[in-house]
């Protein structure tokens, strides 16, 4: 699969290729973005009544209204497109962070089970988590919230393991 150019917080080898790539479904942006704009409009709303009956204090209210309305929305979304989720034939990537970076890796060598688990509302918008479990540790280490179509990326991650599983077999074997 061509995914464009390779982003520059994971190194693919030549060897190996992207099989899925993806943020979080929209619904991780939470309630924070619906809210934002409500506060945004509200803002709005009263600095165009203020301009009318010509109230400096409700003009300064419905600036900072709509500022701190921005603001969180303009949060919401950079935290949403700063997350990122990448499958390759070798390895796993999480990667999260605004102003710094946190880039979980993992090669596929080491996972020993993966999860996959949607609630009702889930089921309904199309997202659920993965997670993904290692060798030597009964607790999760990585998971993938909030994932659009779910079954896709968990199918895909288990024809990768099961590859994996194909070449180490094959690199066993007299």
């Amino acid at each position: 699969m061509a995914f464009g150019s390779t982003p520059d917080w994971f190194h693919l080898s030549d060897e190996h290729d992207i099989v899925w790539e993806s943020r979080p479904h929209p619904v991780a942006m939470g309630t924070g973005l619906p809210v934002g704009v409500l506060v945004t409009l509200v803002g709005i709303v009263v600095v165009g009544w203020s301009t009318t009956t010509e109230t400096t204090l409700f003009l300064a209210i419905g600036f900072a209204l709509a500022l701190v309305g921005v603001s969180l929305v303009l949060v919401r979304y950079l935290v949403w497109t700063n997350t990122r989720y990448v499958i390759t034939t070798a390895e796993l990537y999480k990667k999260d962070g605004v102003v710094s970076r946190d880039v979980t890796q993992f090669r596929l060598e080491r996972v020993q089970n993966i999860s996959l688990e949607q609630d009702a509302i889930g089921r309904v918008l199309g997202y659920g988590d993965l997670t993904v479990y290692t060798a030597g540790s009964g607790d999760p280490e990585l998971t993938f919230e909030h994932v659009p179509r779910p079954d896709r990326a968990s199918s895909l991650l288990s024809d990768q393991l099961q590859n994996v599983s194909e070449r180490s077999s094959q690199y066993q074997q007299p």
